[in-house]
């Protein structure tokens, strides 16, 4: 398992005591990892340092004004895609497919492009296939690492972590895209309400979907657009 990508899953998903229990060897991992520059490993350490100590409901607060209330900052990678088109719905079942040929079943409610479950699927495969999905997605890591900087939160370092992970330098036109994306404060329920008032989804079988591989699924992601368990990482 490749501890780094399972630990970074971990940290991107919702707060619980576990999670903060787990913090010190989780930033362990992540402050060994020679891949990562120190540069990288040094950002990080704030946000481990924050989920370890912090009130654990101040972080779920956190957590859900980021990226459950905001839909520019959602964790849910076909959103920055598809939006709430049906294409959505046949990527998400051949994105399931393709978990399931490669043995992996999420023990989550979370929809299966949740970037937590992703991460956690990728620590489970060789790294140079992990990197290149990781690839496809580096403008979405990079449009997320701006948003979250410019709010001057900590997890922001999680998604420059990934954009190097990946190996290379994002798309600055698909980046500009998506920063595009107005933003609304999560204070204004009203403004979140109408923006999440979108058509209905389907996730029943496509029968064009087929079952490519995870990265073919998420190859040039700037085309049209329960909780995941805190334990220590393996």
């Amino acid at each position: 398992m490749d501890r780094t990508l399972k630990s970074l899953s971990l940290i991107l998903s919702y707060p619980t005591r576990e999670l903060q229990q787990a913090m010190p060897e989780i930033g362990g991992v992540l402050a060994s990892d020679s891949r990562l520059t120190a540069t990288a490993r040094r950002a990080l350490r704030p946000l481990v340092e924050e989920l370890r100590t912090r009130d654990i409901y101040d972080l779920e607060e956190q957590y859900v004004l980021l990226f459950d209330r905001s839909r520019t900052l959602s964790l849910n990678l076909f959103e920055h895609v598809h939006g709430e088109s049906r294409d959505r719905g046949g990527a998400m079942v051949s994105l399931v497919e393709t978990y399931r040929d490669g043995g992996f079943e999420p023990v989550t409610s979370e929809l299966p492009d949740h970037l937590p479950v992703l991460l956690e699927f990728l620590s489970t495969v060789p790294f140079v296939e992990a990197q290149e999905t990781l690839a496809d997605a580096a403008h979405i890591f990079d449009a997320l690492n701006a948003r979250l900087v410019r709010r001057e939160s900590p997890y922001g370092a999680v998604f420059a972590t990934l954009l190097q992970l990946s190996g290379v330098a994002a798309d600055k036109e698909a980046v500009a895209e998506l920063l595009e994306q107005p933003e609304l404060d999560p204070d204004d329920l009203e403004a979140l309400d109408a923006v999440w008032e979108e058509s209905e989804v389907r996730f029943g079988p496509d029968p064009n979907a087929g079952c490519p591989q995870v990265r073919d699924i998420l190859a040039r992601m700037d085309e049209p657009l329960d909780r995941a368990s805190g334990v220590a990482a393996e």
